[in-house]
C-alpha cells in the first residue's frame, strides 16, 4: 500500500558522549554491541546506567551506540514524571535548555546539565524514500496507526527527517504506542 511506514517503539534509552562514557565506565572504555538496530550503524549496547531524578530512578537503562557529541537521555513523559525530571518534547540532538538528571555507572557518575528529552515522533527516510512519498526534510505530517483492539489513532506533528544514512521507519515512544494499543512492526499510513 502507498505511503506505508513501519512504526517502531522506542523505549527509554541513553546516548553518551565519549567523555561521559569514560567517566561512567572507565578510561578508554568501548561500548559492547548487544544487537544492531534498524537505523544503519546504530546499536543497543550491553552497558546500562542508572538514571536518577529528584523523585526516583531507573536502575538499568540501555545505552545506544555509537557515542555522540553530547549525552542525551530519552524518556517517555510518563517515565520523566515518575522519576521527577523535566523532559521537553524535542527532536533528537535539540538538548539546549532541556531536562537534567544524574547518570550512574560502575566507575562514576555524571550530572548532565541538559539532555533529558521526550523524543518528538518522527520518520526516518532516505532521499529516495522521501521522493517516492513526496516528503521533504523537516516536513510535518500525520500518520494513521491501525489497531487490532479498536484503538486506531492518527498521530499529528510527525517530523520527517531525510538522510541517506537512515532506513525508512517511524519512531514513537512507549506512551504513544500504548495509546494506540500498538503491536511491534505495525505499518502506519503517512497522511499529508
Amino acid at each position: 500500500m502507498a505511503n506505508q511506514v513501519v512504526v517502531e517503539i522506542s523505549a527509554r534509552h541513553v546516548h553518551v558522549s565519549k567523555e561521559d562514557l569514560e567517566t561512567l565506565f572507565g578510561k578508554d572504555y568501548q561500548l559492547t554491541v548487544k544487537k544492531e538496530l534498524s537505523q544503519p550503524g546504530q546499536f543497543a549496547c550491553e552497558e546500562r546506567v542508572r538514571v536518577v531524578g529528584t523523585k526516583g530512578e531507573f536502575p538499568a537503562v540501555s545505552i545506544l551506540g555509537p557515542c555522540r557529541n553530547a549525552t542525551q537521555v530519552e524518556l517517555s513523559l510518563t517515565d520523566a514524571r515518575s522519576i521527577g525530571v523535566v523532559a521537553p518534547v524535542r527532536e533528537s540532538g535539540d538538548i539546549e535548555g532541556s531536562g537534567t538528571c544524574k547518570l550512574v555507572g560502575p566507575c562514576g557518575e555524571v550530572e548532565i546539565a541538559c539532555g533529558v528529552i521526550a523524543a518528538k515522533r518522527h520518520i526516518h527516510a532516505t532521499t529516495k524514500d522521501a521522493e517516492e512519498f513526496g516528503l521533504t526534510n523537516g516536513e510535518i505530517v500525520s500518520v494513521e496507526i491501525p489497531s487490532a483492539n479498536g484503538r486506531n489513532l492518527t498521530f499529528g506533528d510527525v517530523v520527517v527527517r531525510v538522510s541517506d544514512s537512515y532506513a525508512l521507519a517511524m519512531h514513537i515512544d512507549t506512551d504513544e504506542a500504548n495509546a494506540a494499543g500498538m503491536k511491534p512492526n505495525t505499518m502506519g499510513t503517512i497522511i499529508k
